[in-house]
């Protein structure tokens, strides 16, 4: 089958090394792609958020089935854009509703689904423009540090926590009255701190049943030792190592489990990822929160690790008869380490010459923020580059990862040097 992968990022490029393992994929178009892509698939010049230029693709190259990466094109309701369009209802799209959606595109939503479903997760309360000055008393009634969360997507920096009473005042007044993120901040989500280790678990669904992929852990800040600002993410490992069976039984029966459940219940059509961000608290899971499309650099370590024909899964999803299949796992770990561009998560330069690449033996190297300017890979974007590697322990894959970056270069090159430090 022709299969169109929507997206440019380092999820996008694991994803599409993924369905080209399959024999069932015939041909790969991936809209835009990166240069990474470009090697192994044909790149499509197409926006995901133009859901009529997406159909031309679709219709123009006879695309049997869409797989979309990045959450934007699914809250902005891609699969609904489909079902409505005769010319190509008939054509799978693997993500959730407009509706289903929302689970990532409203914090409130998701908070009233987690609370209407008995599903642990902080407790909450939620706040606009009007309502700031009850804001501020909410804030009173609350221990430090005060976790405030644009309402809204972000792009993954709308999560504040902050220590102080009048800065977090402060920064609430801003986020809605200054609306620092935009209409992402129309509303904000305060939240009771909850102090454990985080972790991610991935769910696929087709709204009937379900499966679970591996665990991962991923790397947040820009910083050594999980200081400084928030990014996409430095780095992750897959399995999480703290996660026992145990602890494993409770996230499946206290939360994905009714989460599935929930779904049904409340109509929202949902065939695609499920990706729950969980905080473990002493031994207990707490949802942090949902995303209705696979994490990035999480996908560089779950798909790697993931043994079953993807498109055969997708195809169970497509046609609600995932309950019949099987997943098989790699046992070994997975690790992945990013590459950013100097200066990111602020102001970085485009379109420094990477070099290195074709002398990296043993690990994977998936393209993020790449393009191809006269035969040569130049850098695109903040997160350039994801060096994953298999081990028998996180540290001897970590191990092989560092010791391939160390081949890598472009101006400027930006790396933590210990992921896995908390482990």
């Amino acid at each position: 089958m022709k299969i169109l992968l929507l997206g440019s990022g380092g999820r996008e490029h694991a994803l599409a090394w993924k369905m080209l393992q399959s024999s069932k994929c015939e041909e790969l178009f991936v809209g835009p792609g990166n240069a990474g892509t470009a090697k192994i698939a044909t790149n499509v010049a197409v926006n995901p958020n133009d859901f009529e230029a997406v159909k031309a693709t679709v219709l123009e190259k006879g695309i049997d089935m869409v797989v979309v990466g990045p959450e934007d094109p699914l809250v902005k309701g891609i699969v609904d854009f489909f079902k409505k369009d005769a010319q190509v209802s008939h054509i799978p799209v693997i993500g959730p509703s407009m509706k289903g959606a929302q689970l990532e595109g409203s914090k409130d939503f998701a908070k009233e689904f987690l609370f209407k479903h008995n599903i642990p997760t902080a407790a909450y309360a939620t706040f606009t423009k009007d309502t700031v000055e009850e804001g501020k008393a909410f804030l009173e009634t609350v221990k430090a540090p005060y976790v405030l969360k644009a309402d809204g997507l972000a792009a993954g920096k709308g999560v504040v926590i902050l220590e102080d009473i009048n800065e977090a005042k402060a920064e609430l007044e801003n986020m809605l009255v200054d609306a620092k993120f935009g209409d992402a901040s129309s509303k904000v989500v305060i939240e009771e701190f909850l102090s454990g280790i985080e972790l991610s678990c991935f769910v696929l669904t087709d709204g009937k049943s379900y499966k679970l992929l591996p665990t991962a852990k991923d790397y947040k800040r820009i910083g050594e030792g999980d200081k400084g600002l928030n990014t996409g993410g430095m780095g992750a490992v897959s399995p999480v190592p703290f996660a026992t069976e145990d602890f494993l039984k409770k996230v499946e029966e206290r939360v994905v489990i009714p989460t599935v459940k929930g779904l049904q219940e409340d109509n929202l059509d949902f065939k695609g990822f499920v990706f729950i961000g969980l905080i473990k608290v002493g031994d207990d899971p707490f949802v942090i929160e949902y995303n209705v499309r696979m994490g990035d650099p999480e996908t560089e370590v779950v798909m790697p690790r993931v043994k079953t024909d993807l498109v055969d899964l997708f195809e169970a999803v497509a046609n609600e008869t995932l309950d019949t299949m099987d997943i098989e796992l790699d046992e070994r770990t997975a690790t992945t380490v990013m590459l950013v561009s100097g200066g990111y998560p602020e102001d970085y330069e485009k379109g420094k010459v990477i070099t290195g690449i074709e002398d990296v033996k043993d690990s994977i190297v998936f393209h993020a923020g790449t393009a191809l300017k006269n035969g040569e890979v130049v850098t695109n974007g903040g997160r350039v580059l994801a060096v994953t590697s298999y081990g028998n322990s996180y540290d001897e894959a970590l191990k092989k990862s560092y010791q391939n970056i160390a081949k890598l270069n472009f101006d400027k090159i930006y790396y933590r040097s210990d992921i896995g430090f908390d482990l």
